[in-house]
């Protein structure tokens, strides 16, 4: 589960972070072990699929998350917006409930349901399916949301462990979409890449990402309101988990 949401947090269905890294408690019960996991990340930058979600500033995000030994998990995840570009909200609150679960100890699948929700903007909730194949530090994923929008998002990313808990993390992502984004009405196919490297230092999560899309300005523009939050971006986040 918890690899599951690093190449979650690394690829944007929530932040450019390591709230992925979370040191679980366990709870055993007469319904099985329980692990629960609290994450707080502070950003430079809430980057999402290579978009600015802050209009350039800082964001403060957190998590908790409950999994089962079975693999069954439920787990919500916040962070501050720029309220200009989602409609008065300066919130973004998501739900998600899953399964993950391993092949091999090498190979893991992961599925699950998510909900996107922005308070004071309720006409902007979302509602999204991810499956995830992650194998020999490869994961590929693909996200569709059916509600209130069909839109497809595939990616693949790689991770790979260095010493003294380095990280590099690579990831490259292709949103396809029927909605209108842009002043012309055209249908929407960008892609998003991302580099990354992280480490683990005084019981911290460190990560310096860089960022950037193919989104033309325009079409930026007209999204947001401002054609620099598709821009290329350096961002960097630090994460406790308890």
């Amino acid at each position: 589960m918890m690899m599951k949401k690093l190449a979650l947090a690394i690829v944007g269905a929530s932040t450019v972070g390591l709230s992925s890294i979370a040191a679980a408690e366990e709870f055993p019960t007469s319904l099985g072990t329980f692990d629960v996991s609290m994450t707080a990340t502070f950003a430079t930058d809430y980057i999402w699929r290579g978009q600015s979600q802050t209009d350039g500033t800082g964001a403060i995000q957190g998590s908790l998350d409950i999994a089962h030994e079975s693999g069954v998990y439920i787990g919500t995840w916040a962070s501050n917006v720029d309220s200009a570009a989602f409609a008065g909200s300066s919130v973004e609150i998501d739900y998600y409930v899953g399964y993950a679960g391993n092949i091999t100890d090498d190979i893991g699948y992961d599925l699950s349901w998510n909900r996107y929700t922005y308070p004071k903007a309720n006409e902007l909730t979302s509602d999204e399916v991810i499956g995830t194949l992650s194998a020999y530090g490869f994961t590929l994923g693909t996200k569709y949301a059916y509600d209130p929008d069909s839109k497809l998002y595939t990616w693949i990313g790689y991770d790979y462990a260095l010493p003294q808990d380095f990280g590099l993390h690579f990831s490259y992502g292709r949103t396809d979409t029927k909605d209108p984004i842009d002043a012309t009405g055209s249908n929407a196919k960008y892609d998003d890449w991302m580099v990354g490297v992280s480490k683990n230092f005084i019981g911290l999560d460190f990560l310096l990402a860089y960022t950037d899309t193919d989104i033309k300005g325009g079409t930026c523009e007209a999204w947001y309101g401002d054609k620099d939050n598709c821009n290329s971006n350096v961002t960097l986040s630090v994460s406790k988990s308890f």
